[in-house]
Formats: C-alpha cells, sequence, structure tokens
C-alpha cells in the first residue's frame, strides 16, 4: 500500500449485488470509475461540470478478480498513475478491504487523454503531467 498516495472510500449498495450475493463483476467498472474521476477532480485536472472537458477516454481495462465482495465489506480503490506518455497514461488500481487489507481486486486502465470536441486525441497537457508527478513523487 506505500506505492498509493490516493484512496477512494467505496459503500457497497444492495443495487451492485447479483444472485450469489456479493458485487457482480460488471459494477467493479462503476466503483473503478468513481474512484478514477476523483482522483483526476482531486488532482484538479477536471472541474466535474462537463464531461466534454474531462479529457480522457479509457483504451484498455484489465481487471483481476481476487476475491468477493459482500455487501458488509467497507472497501477502498486504491489509484496511482504508473506511467504517462505522449498521448496516454496507465494507472494502477488495487479494490481493498478497509478491515483487514485483503485485496479483491486489481487493475489496469490505460488512459488516452482526448478532446471530445475535435473527437481527437491530443498530448498529455503539461499541467497535467507536472501535477500527476508531483502528486505521484516522481
Amino acid at each position: 500500500m506505500v506505492k498509493f498516495r490516493f484512496f477512494y472510500p467505496v459503500q457497497v449498495r444492495y443495487a451492485d449485488l447479483d444472485a450469489q450475493w456479493h458485487v457482480n463483476n460488471a459494477h467493479f467498472l462503476t466503483i473503478l470509475e468513481q474512484a478514477r474521476l476523483s482522483y483526476i477532480r482531486q488532482l484538479g485536472l477536471w472541474d466535474g461540470k462537463s464531461f466534454l472537458d474531462l479529457g480522457v477516454i479509457i483504451a484498455d481495462i484489465h481487471i483481476a478478480y481476487k476475491a468477493p465482495i459482500a455487501l458488509e465489506d467497507d472497501i477502498q480503490v486504491a489509484i496511482r498513475v504508473s506511467h504517462i506518455g505522449n498521448k496516454s497514461m496507465s494507472m494502477e488500481n488495487e479494490i481493498l478491504d478497509t478491515k483487514d487489507g485483503s485485496l479483491k481486486a486489481q487493475a489496469e486502465i490505460v488512459l488516452v487523454t482526448y478532446d471530445f470536441r475535435s473527437k481527437t486525441t491530443i498530448p498529455v497537457p503539461e499541467s497535467w503531467r507536472k501535477k500527476i508527478m508531483e502528486f505521484e513523487g516522481f
């Protein structure tokens, strides 16, 4: 957990559960999305007012499910940007039980910086690069 500086608490909702009474795998994407948007907003990369100004689009997601999440579990998402390229960034994510630290899932997400108005990829803004590098310590 030392490698992560950002943690997003998640409340498991009844609606997230499937017939086996654990969080359905499709809801893991929503949990990761909530955490990712919170990270982006906390760093001041997006103000949350217009999705046209979000500036990133998902190119790739890989999730490794390690253990089920039940309704009563207290979980959090740990996020870090592990790589910044010319037009993309890689994020590492871990979904953790806050009580015992057990790993529920790991995910790697590739974000591409994107202008939704022109519908084209753009270079990672230098202001973003600076903020992320300062926050992540690299």
